[in-house]
């Protein structure tokens, strides 16, 4: 990955906790690297929404490309999706002592931007 998509994902990253915080989300954690057995990787955003335990896939997109979907929530494949629920077990078994929590969801959050600027951003709550 280059260094420029490095930086469109953590500029990308850091919009999505900012307004899942303004939306009233408590952020947990932040890219939580993962590895037991065969399952490595990064979760985006562990955050809380009520009593709702969220794992938060942030995608990131430039205005213009040709490149991937033209929203880039739509970049959560069905691959994608298999990882991010075995990085979310993982976790959960590792992660100690957790309150109870009423339910468990995954959200895709994608943000388009064009230079510096945002130009969409799109939240899909229990996207799968």
């Amino acid at each position: 990955m280059t260094v420029a998509r490095q930086r469109l994902g953590r500029v990308a990253e850091e919009l999505a906790a900012h307004r899942l915080a303004g939306a009233g989300f408590t952020i947990l954690a932040r890219n939580v690297r993962v590895r037991i057995a065969e399952v490595a990787g990064e979760i985006d955003i562990v955050a809380v929404e009520r009593s709702t335990l969220v794992f938060v896939e942030v995608k990131a997109g430039r205005a213009g490309s040709r490149a991937g979907p033209e929203r880039p929530a739509l970049a959560v494949g069905r691959r994608k999706q298999q990882r991010l629920r075995r990085l979310a077990r993982a976790w959960l078994s590792t992660a100690g002592p957790l309150p109870r929590f009423a339910s468990l969801r995954f959200d895709v959050v994608g943000v388009l931007l064009d230079g510096g600027r945002v130009v969409g951003y799109e939240h899909l709550r229990g996207a799968f």
